[in-house]
């Protein structure tokens, strides 16, 4: 496997990287789809036996229990120093104040909360699940640069945000002289291009990886649109996020199906690959919870699209609302204990 720097940093990812949200307890948080832990194991093994060495969590996937289960399957199959291993702070862990965001005394409590969940003394890319609008972005700046030099994180990196909020999260890091971001992970897909406008461009042009969610629209570009799926019949968040141009969706999504035919492949390994040659993109985080979806995205990485299937597949596009970028803040000293916005 090919792997690639992740941004302007020495660390080396592979050029997928596992999604753990699949991996969780059911009746925990939101996902009433994920696996169980005896279901998940084979994952991780197939994942590392292709090579891929990264793996992207967060706190507050299936309340913790992701972290849980990523931890002790990761511990058994793998040596700590060949892996790299991701997670997430930002969304409510409890109903109480402090409990959620991106505040020095919410930071300290989640990065300790998930190296417990873990089993491990530090992890590899520590990320702000959102742009917390309640904090100031010196208080958050500041204490993810002292989580870097306590030894709790090697790197930091972002997730969605307005292009702007990045970037004035990294200028007042160098102006400091405080640890910047390596990476940003925006939902990046065939039929949400979006963050092409902004984020995209200020990542490529400051160096920064990008490591997109959703790669594959939660599986809408892997099917024909009316195939429904036990996670799409209940996957709340994901049905949000793609309603409000579900008729542009529809054709981007045939026209993929179009494309795959004529190519003899799947439509996951046709969408994957469209993304893979965009410029700038580092290592899509991917999700599995059948061993032929992981194998499709492993073949996806020898797959070259040639520029008129390139053409044939951007068409069709037309602008769309952005979603999946802000998150509600708190209302009257309450937070909801809902994932909305917090599943990638």
């Amino acid at each position: 496997m090919d792997y690639r720097t992740l941004g302007q940093s020495g660390l080396k990812v592979s050029p997928l990287c596992l999604g753990c949200m699949s991996y969780g307890e059911a009746g925990a948080g939101t996902h009433a789809w994920t696996l169980t832990e005896a279901d998940s194991q084979p994952f991780f093994r197939q994942a590392l036996e292709a090579g891929i060495n990264f793996f992207d969590t967060a706190n507050v996937y299936s309340a913790g229990s992701s972290e849980e289960i990523t931890g002790r399957a990761l511990r058994r199959l793998a040596r700590r120093d060949e892996i790299v291993v991701a997670t997430k702070a930002f969304g409510p862990w409890r109903r109480a104040p402090n409990a959620r965001g991106l505040s020095r005394k919410a930071l300290f409590q989640a990065m300790d909360d998930s190296l417990q969940r873990l089993g491990m003394d530090y992890v590899d890319l520590y990320q702000i699940h959102r742009f917390d609008t309640e904090t100031p972005v010196e208080e958050t700046m500041e204490a993810l640069h002292d989580l870097v030099k306590a030894g709790k994180t090697r790197y930091l990196g972002a997730s969605s945000m307005a292009a702007w909020q990045f970037a004035k999260m990294q200028q007042v890091a160098e102006r400091n002289g405080w640890t910047r971001f390596i990476a940003m992970q925006p939902q990046v897909n065939l039929i949400y291009r979006e963050e092409e406008r902004e984020m995209l461009p200020l990542c490529q042009d400051q160096g920064v990886g990008i490591i997109p969610w959703s790669p594959l629209a939660r599986g809408k570009l892997t099917r024909p649109w009316e195939t429904q799926t036990h996670r799409s019949e209940n996957d709340l968040f994901g049905q949000q996020l793609y309603k409000a141009m579900e008729a542009n969706d529809r054709a981007i999504v045939e026209r993929v199906r179009e494309v795959a035919e004529a190519r003899g492949g799947s439509m996951a390994q046709i969408a994957l690959a469209w993304l893979l040659q965009k410029p700038g993109i580092t290592s899509p985080i991917i999700g599995a919870t059948k061993p032929e979806q992981l194998t499709d995205a492993i073949a996806a990485l020898d797959l070259s699209l040639s520029a008129e299937e390139v053409g044939a597949l951007e068409a069709l596009y037309q602008p769309h609302p952005v979603v999946g970028v802000y998150a509600p803040p708190a209302q009257d000293g309450k937070v909801s204990l809902t994932e909305e916005g917090m599943s990638a």
